[in-house]
């Protein structure tokens, strides 16, 4: 398995590399264009998407990434590393503008407001239908483009979504036992349907 990287530069990044361990995955924390010249994918975490931005400003980590997106690199962004995917993010900010989705920052509530819910899931994610899913300040998405297969859904509102090369959850996945959503992301590249 081709190493994969985690982007380390604030929020819940430990939690992926521990899931990707429990898969017998190699993983490597992102914090510099040169970390990232050193994965095959990369796995963008939650945390708080303005100060990743800020963060990834020195040392050209900001540009690298959305080069390696733009030439395939496999990528799995959750809650907030999905907003930094977005191509309109609401309230406005700056973002990397690769996925054809309409994100609303912290739309499910204050974290005093988290919650553990139960989505459906669609066929790529194998059984069962449902998932445990961990919203902690998620984003919703309120609007999906050309090209955006919806893979999960809370409510009627789109949760977990895939578009070329891109898997993104706006909840937590690293936060349960359930490791589809890793799993998936790691045959993506390996196969064509992956």
């Amino acid at each position: 398995m081709p190493a994969c990287g985690v982007l380390a530069l604030q929020g819940g990044w430990q939690a992926h590399r521990l899931a990707l361990d429990s898969l017998g995955t190699e993983s490597l924390p992102v914090r510099t264009a040169s970390d990232l010249n050193r994965v095959e994918r990369l796995v963008m975490p939650g945390g708080e998407s303005s100060a990743m931005l800020r963060l990834m400003e020195g040392e050209e980590l900001g540009a690298r990434i959305g080069e390696r997106i733009a030439t395939g690199m496999p990528v799995l962004a959750t809650c907030a590393g999905l907003i930094l995917l977005a191509a309109t993010v609401v309230p406005e900010q700056p973002s990397f503008g690769v996925l054809s989705i309409e994100i609303l920052r912290n739309a499910y509530g204050r974290q005093v407001v988290s919650s553990v819910e139960d989505i459906e899931v669609e066929p790529p994610l194998g059984p069962p239908a449902s998932m445990e899913a961990v919203f902690i300040r998620a984003p919703r998405i309120v609007k999906v483009g050309p090209g955006v297969e919806v893979l999960g859904s809370w409510r009627g509102d789109p949760v977990v979504i895939r578009q070329g090369n891109i898997l993104g959850a706006t909840f937590h996945p690293e936060l349960t036992g359930d490791r589809r959503i890793h799993e998936l992301f790691l045959r993506r590249g390996e196969d064509r349907d992956g």
